[in-house]
């Protein structure tokens, strides 16, 4: 039988060259009846049934559609398959993630109130070691400051968000972030 230790001996051995010799296109080999899998029962019928699903249900799925990839994704939230919360998290994370742009990190004047300090870290190409080193600060946070706070998972989980953007994930970014409105009185 081969299997890994059997194909490691050789190799230690330095005999896996003559043992297990590498087929090259061309060559005839001698193989057993048993070689192929249909052979290796000799006449005795095929013990397990032929059936095409059981074989391997991922080869097939999207051949007759039994994944969920079509679903649409409002279904599976309302039907109750989000089984950890996680429609509950989502709306949580957007609610968090809006009220950060009324935060008091943004610009005080009238006309840069849309402007963040990340949008200036951005333009120095700062901005996803800034998100990266956050998410390390807020995850490696939570637990230790105020116990287990879920503002820090928020955190941890926006600035992954803004990595994502950052890192082009969702392809390139505008050409400014901060939303100047200079014809502001």
């Amino acid at each position: 039988m081969v299997n890994a230790w059997s194909l490691a001996w050789e190799e230690m051995k330095g005999t896996m060259d003559e043992t297990y010799p590498i087929k090259v296109d061309g060559d005839d080999y001698e193989h057993s009846k048993y070689y192929y899998d249909y052979d290796r029962n000799g006449d005795m019928p095929n013990p397990f049934p032929v059936d095409p699903l059981s074989d391997n249900d991922d080869q097939i799925a999207h051949h007759i559609n039994l994944n969920n990839e079509g679903q649409n994704k409002e279904t599976m939230a309302s039907d109750g398959r989000y089984k950890y919360h996680e429609d509950e998290i989502l709306k949580d994370i957007k609610e968090y993630v809006s009220s950060t742009y009324n935060g008091h990190y943004t610009g005080t004047k009238h006309e840069f109130r849309n402007v963040q300090t990340l949008d200036l870290m951005a333009s120095r190409d700062l901005a996803s070691a800034f998100c990266q080193a956050n998410i390390l600060k807020y995850g490696s946070r939570y637990g230790s400051k105020d116990g287990r706070n879920k503002k820090d998972l928020q955190k941890v989980i926006h600035y992954a968000m803004l990595l994502l953007h950052f890192d082009e994930h969702y392809g390139k970014p505008k050409m400014t972030t901060g939303n100047i409105d200079h014809t502001m009185p």
